[in-house]
């Protein structure tokens, strides 16, 4: 199904999409529009929205009716994630939003080139496929997800990557919250150039 997307971005394998408040990260408290795109080949065994990873179960919807849908809202900022949203092509999608004078975010595993205009890129590499280095420089921000204690290592081999400007994000994989978040104040009281990204929206009960 991902073959039969037009190359040009104009149409697009959406998920879902909604308007709320980001939960997570640097921008997290802020309303937002989430446009979640189907497809992934990263494969994270703890990925939370794993229904997202089939391309071929979401219908392919125009981008033209993506934007309007975004632009009804009073919250003028689109957060493009997925599954893994630089499969596609995401320049024309990007332009029509920003035309509309929407700010555009994206989340992404930094697994494929960057395609689209971006205003914020959250860049939360994975294992499973490592990032690009042509994202990795480009990140607004850093995102890690921590499952187990060899992952502060290893979001320490991200972060010389990115940017002296980039902000840098620990976050415990929500399922062992519990066994984690410790583990994750204390090494940022450690080092502190991290800080914590909880998902919030979890809290507040809200998409």
């Amino acid at each position: 199904m991902i073959n039969q997307v037009p190359e040009d971005g104009t149409m697009l394998p959406l998920m879902e999409e909604f308007y709320t408040i980001q939960g997570e990260g640097y921008h997290s408290g802020k309303a937002a529009y989430f446009i979640r795109l189907g497809g992934c080949d990263v494969g994270c065994h703890w990925c939370d929205v794993k229904e997202s990873w089939d391309a071929s179960m979401h219908p392919l919807t125009s981008a033209d009716q993506i934007v309007e849908n975004a632009a009804q809202h009073p919250g003028k900022v689109v957060v493009v994630t997925g599954g893994e949203p630089l499969i596609y092509n995401l320049d024309y999608l990007t332009s029509k939003l920003q035309e509309r004078g929407i700010k555009t975010f994206i989340e992404t595993s930094g697994a494929y080139p960057l395609s689209g205009s971006w205003d914020w890129i959250c860049l939360s590499p994975k294992k499973f496929k490592a990032p690009l280095p042509s994202i990795t420089g480009l990140a607004g921000e850093l995102k890690v997800i921590v499952f187990n204690k060899s992952d502060f290592d290893w979001a320490e081999k991200y972060a010389a990557t990115v940017s002296p400007q980039c902000k840098l994000y620990l976050q415990p994989e929500w399922s062992k919250a519990a066994e984690i978040t410790p583990l994750i104040i204390d090494y940022v009281m450690q080092n502190p150039r991290w800080e914590i990204s909880l998902q919030t929206h979890k809290y507040l009960n809200i998409p």
